[in-house]
């Protein structure tokens, strides 16, 4: 079986530019991207942490040490500058590379640097119990 899981995500990056003109995508820092593992055209869901608005589109790379985070196209009318977002990207595993999988997370500061970059182990969250 092939599951739909989380890679990599981008937490509370701050949104530098909305540019409803432009092509459609989401502009990422290349330095960012290199450090959690997303890649040019990958399909991303973002969700905007001030709206609620959630949408997908795709990864392009944006100028290495710039800080950018640049919401492009139609969904730029879903955030605005200054607005925080997270960037989750997905990877299809199947059930034995669920197993040594660990999603790396980034946890952005203000500026959009990181604050605190580290993976965690799925699995463990299975035996929790409600």
């Amino acid at each position: 079986m092939i599951r739909k899981v989380l890679h990599s995500k981008i937490h509370q990056a701050v949104v530098t530019e909305a540019r409803p003109d432009y092509s459609g995508s989401l502009t990422i820092d290349t330095d960012i991207l290199k450090r959690c593992g997303m890649r040019a055209s990958d399909a991303i869901l973002v969700a905007n942490c001030e709206t609620g608005a959630r949408f997908e589109t795709y990864v392009f790379e944006g100028e290495p040490g710039s800080g950018i985070i640049g919401i492009n196209g139609a969904a730029a009318h879903l955030a605005n500058v200054g607005d925080k977002v997270i960037i989750m990207h997905w990877a299809q595993l199947h059930d034995d590379e669920y197993e040594t999988h660990k999603p790396k997370i980034l946890i952005m500061n203000e500026d959009n640097t990181i604050a605190q970059e580290f993976e965690y182990e799925p699995s463990l969250f299975n035996s929790i119990t409600c």
